[in-house]
């Protein structure tokens, strides 16, 4: 049987409230979302442009870069788990499959 391996529930109903009290519904839309999950996933990747493989490692623990790798990751997470709840897609479910799907495509060596 399958279990939570990623609860998104209350962050969903979080996220609703903060649009709904903004009034951005109307901005929700999903290519709206998908655009903006595009843009911050550009913006974390910014993070990583010109380092070194080695210096890569150390993003999220450098002084200069911690704070921002964490913001982007936060913006990135929000993102994607409000364009799934618009679209009604049970994110758990869908890694779930994906992880199965996976495990066929690339089995152990």
């Amino acid at each position: 049987m399958p279990h939570t391996l990623l609860d998104t529930k209350a962050l969903e109903d979080v996220l609703k409230k903060f649009a709904d009290a903004r009034d951005w519904q109307q901005f929700h839309s999903p290519k709206n979302l998908a655009m903006a999950l595009t843009g911050e996933v550009g913006e974390l990747v910014e993070i990583f442009q010109w380092r070194t493989e080695e210096e890569s490692w150390l993003v999220a623990q450098a002084p200069e870069t911690a704070q921002h790798v964490r913001q982007e990751l936060a913006d990135v997470a929000l993102y994607l788990i409000r364009l799934a709840s618009v679209l009604k897609v049970d994110l758990n479910a869908a890694i779930q499959d994906k992880l199965v799907i996976n495990a066929k495509k690339y089995p152990p060596l």
